[in-house]
């Protein structure tokens, strides 16, 4: 068995005896098992946690962005439930928010908040700069639309939190990446630079699109990347880059490369100074 399932269930149709669940399976939450050797993704805990729940809870906040797609979520983190069964176990946390049936999506016969839904919750729940890069990350998988969480703002006046949440979707942007493209934006946003746009195209001299930066400024032809590991542990990663930020140069533009190494003041101090060098082109 591949993915989690009840035990009493195993039990009673004959596919398991008590000695093979026992030895084989794994309990992650009571009653809800998986083998020994799986690993166990936030898919899979979101999975188990609704079987905990007898098939009755709606799958909300990470556990339903896991099941959307959605990349960056901590598999040790606790799955997130809509449910009416306050006492839930370690590993589980749930909530008893009201929900309209058009917020509801079904997803391999689980029932799941809608994109624009678990957003919303996000934006209600979680500290400002985690509710950014969650909804961030989860735009980026389901194409959602700013405008889509809005319109379930609009009639959430009272809920606890949704103040906050009006401040979260000024701040988010489904072209980040990853949550260290999300912590880069802000950083530039808070610090008083404009805007950068994401994704940013870059074209040669016959307009043709030859590269996609983190996020920029396309009118001055300044960028920025940031350079997780994976950028210098790939060789093939480490040589495309070169080859690309090579043509970028090339195509008239300067790009500040980020790392984890780099504190934030040190980041801005090179972004201002790289603005300034390019002040004389821009007034040109």
């Amino acid at each position: 068995m591949e993915t989690p399932f009840i035990g009493r269930e195993a039990l009673d149709a004959g596919d398991l005896t008590r000695h093979q669940l026992r030895s084989r399976f794994a309990a992650v939450y009571p009653g809800v098992y998986v083998a020994r050797e799986a690993q166990l993704t936030a898919r899979l805990r979101a999975e188990a946690a609704w079987l905990w729940s007898t098939r009755r809870a709606v799958l909300a906040g990470r556990s339903a962005a896991a099941l959307h797609g959605a990349k960056w979520i901590d598999p040790r983190a606790p799955a997130e439930l809509l449910h009416d069964n306050r006492h839930a176990p370690p590993g589980i946390r749930v909530w008893a928010d009201a929900i309209a049936d058009d917020e509801i999506a079904v997803i391999k016969g689980m029932r799941v908040t809608t994109p624009a839904r678990t957003a919303v919750d996000y934006a209600c729940r979680y500290q400002l700069d985690q509710a950014v890069a969650a909804i961030d990350a989860l735009s980026n998988a389901t194409r959602l639309k700013v405008a889509e969480i809005e319109s379930i703002v609009a009639r959430s006046n009272g809920r606890k939190g949704i103040r906050r949440a009006r401040a979260v979707l000024e701040l988010v942007d489904g072209g980040s990446q990853s949550p260290r493209e999300t912590w880069l934006r802000l950083l530039i946003v808070r610090a008083g630079f404009p805007p950068p746009q994401t994704q940013v195209p870059v074209r040669n001299e016959y307009g043709v699109v030859i590269a996609h930066l983190d996020m920029g400024w396309e009118d001055e032809k300044i960028g920025l990347e940031y350079e997780g590991a994976h950028h210098r542990l790939s060789r093939e990663q480490f040589a495309y880059d070169i080859r690309k930020h090579e043509q970028v140069r090339e195509a008239g533009w300067r790009v500040l490369r980020v790392t984890s190494m780099d504190a934030p003041a040190t980041v801005l101090t090179r972004l201002s100074e790289l603005r300034a060098s390019r002040a004389p082109a821009r007034s040109g």
